[in-house]
């Protein structure tokens, strides 16, 4: 019988999983070449506790179950498996230190798990598991199965063979306790009635029921479920539920699960650990696991994400709103004493170019008067109009041209060479008044943006980059930023307290900046899976994607029909499905 138990996560208690672990995965890391597939995962399954290690699919539990159990040897991290009371850390030390796979101790035993293979997880760490895709022998009884799972100590009271083949005592008693136990796990998973039925033919749920009763054989400390309650109808998920805890009330086994029916996680976990790609985004009593954003985010999805609120973003959303106000009416008195000066000079712009004819004019005309060919453009008032800048910088070049081309005619013969000193000589007396332009006012510098950086106080607290943002969006307005899968009127808020509010703000985002607003809005690793820079693409150039459409057909309740801000020409090109 199961004594006193666990200590509840009230107050300052410490919680039982982690005063009194059976397993600590402690930095557990496992990579397929390139992809990771587990990431520095860290948790504890607390002794006679029901965990459940939850979340989305392809979120790595089942591998988490693989290197516990020995079907993988993780790439990096240590997975200690304690027989006996307490944490017992100077014993699991002492084992780490001496490469031993495993020690026995005053409390119980101190396994680890990967150093050890599965047989040896299985018959001396004590850790049995059932598999996401039944596994029995299908050929077999279904009291025959539940045999199979104790050919050890068989094999062990058979002198491996010869007792058996004798009838020995000894193993005839060892038999008859390996029936005696099926027989009692069969009574309570009610398939008593059907021992001598081949397994195969079994409805689903039995033949799941049977997994945990062959599991059970085995006389497990941690008992490890992947999927037990799928493809179950309600009735067979309740009867489940009541086998499970009878399991941990009754003989004291710790389980840890995999499920996706939340039904079944909340009524009967004590701990829940979620992962999200690989990475724990939430570890805690179920009550508390269910409220948190991050998990709401990485399981619901967009439809949802409307009530997702943070404290943290409400308190940065309200001082940043504040700040905007007071840097908003700083900014139009700086912008009114900027435009005053601007103008003053203006005349003074417009009295400089209205010079610039005369001066072409004058250096043309000892051109065409010495017979030489004047370049096609420089002598024509079209030209001469151009910009005051334009006009100073090449008229030292126009001064100088004459004289090139001295240089390059010297050889040609007496009629040319006077030709061209007779330019030189005007070219020389037409410098000083090209040489006037140059004590004109330099040109005024463009007014500064008005745009500036959007300051969050804790922006460093979070990895990444805090991608550039503006006080208010563009002329226009800005745009509905809920046309993007993944980002609700919630979502729009908070990225416009961030500063962003066009589509071509977030399809300017790198990798940094997609880490910082990920984790900013309680969701890492959300934005890369939906794609926000890609729909923002598409957007940006006035495409549609997918969801786009269906925004706009009013579709999606929690995102607002209709576009808004500016709009980019559309292009040709189709926007694709993002």
């Amino acid at each position: 019988m199961k004594t006193a138990t666990k200590v509840k996560t009230t107050g300052d208690a410490t919680p039982n999983w982690d005063a009194d672990p059976v397993l600590s995965v402690e930095h557990l890391t496992m990579r397929f070449g390139g992809l990771v597939a587990v990431g520095d995962l860290c948790f504890n399954v607390g002794r006679g506790d029901i965990t459940a290690l939850i979340g989305p699919n392809g979120a790595g539990k089942t591998t988490v179950f693989n290197c516990v159990t020995g079907f993988y040897k993780p790439t990096e991290g240590r997975i200690v498996m304690r027989h006996g009371p307490g944490r017992q850390d100077d014993a699991v030390e002492a084992v780490t230190a001496s490469g031993l796979k495993w020690q026995s101790t005053n409390a119980g035993g101190v396994f680890l798990l990967e150093r050890m293979p599965d047989h040896e997880i299985s018959h001396k760490a004590k850790v049995a598991r059932t598999f996401q895709n039944i596994r029995l022998f299908g050929g077999m009884t279904v009291l025959e199965n539940l045999l199979v799972a104790q050919h050890n100590p068989l094999m062990v009271a058979s002198g491996f063979s010869l007792g058996g083949i004798l009838g020995l005592p000894s193993y005839k008693r060892a038999q008859q306790e390996a029936i005696d136990k099926a027989v009692y796990w069969l009574e309570r998973t009610h398939l008593v009635e059907r021992a001598d039925d081949p397994a195969a033919d079994l409805p689903y749920g039995d033949q799941r029921r049977l997994e945990i009763a062959r599991a059970m054989c085995i006389g497990p400390q941690l008992l490890c479920l992947d999927e037990p309650a799928a493809g179950l109808n309600p009735r067979e998920s309740a009867e489940l539920n009541q086998l499970l805890k009878y399991i941990r009330d009754e003989h004291n086994v710790s389980v840890l699960l995999i499920e996706h029916d939340m039904g079944v996680v909340m009524e009967i976990s004590d701990h829940v650990v979620v992962l999200d790609y690989g990475v724990k985004i939430a570890d805690g009593a179920a009550d508390a696991v269910k409220s948190d954003p991050k998990v709401i985010a990485a399981y619901l999805g967009v439809d949802d994400e409307a009530e997702i609120d943070v404290p943290e973003i409400r308190k940065d959303v309200a001082k940043v709103a504040a700040e905007s106000d007071g840097a908003t009416a700083a900014g139009s008195k700086k912008a009114s004493a900027r435009k005053a000066p601007a103008k003053a000079r203006k005349p003074a712009a417009r009295k400089t170019k209205a010079a610039a004819p005369a001066a072409d004019t004058a250096f043309a005309q000892p051109l065409m008067a010495t017979g030489a060919k004047a370049p096609a453009k420089r002598g024509t008032a079209k030209a001469s109009a151009r910009s005051q800048e334009k006009t100073s910088a090449k008229a030292p070049e126009k001064a100088r041209a004459p004289k090139t081309a001295k240089a390059k005619t010297g050889t040609t013969g007496p009629a040319k060479t006077a030709a061209a000193g007779g330019a030189a000589k005007s070219a020389a007396a037409a410098t000083p008044a090209k040489a006037k332009p140059a004590t004109r006012k330099p040109a005024a510098k463009p007014a500064p943006a008005e745009a500036s950086e959007i300051k969050i106080a804790n922006s460093g607290d979070y990895p990444g980059k805090q991608p550039h943002g503006t006080r208010k969006p563009r002329a226009g307005g800005g745009n509905n930023l809920t046309r993007i899968k993944g980002i609700g009127p919630a979502n729009e808020k908070k990225l416009n307290t961030l500063g962003t509010w066009h589509f071509d703000q977030i399809a300017a985002w790198k990798k940094a900046e997609i880490e910082w607003v990920g984790a900013y809005l309680s969701f890492p690793g959300r934005i890369e899976r939906e794609e926000w820079v890609k729909q923002a693409k598409v957007l940006a150039r006035g495409g549609e994607t997918a969801f786009s459409k269906r925004v706009d057909k009013g579709d999606v309740p929690t995102s607002v029909p209709g576009r808004r801000g500016a709009q980019p020409k559309k292009t040709t090109a189709k926007g694709g499905k993002a």
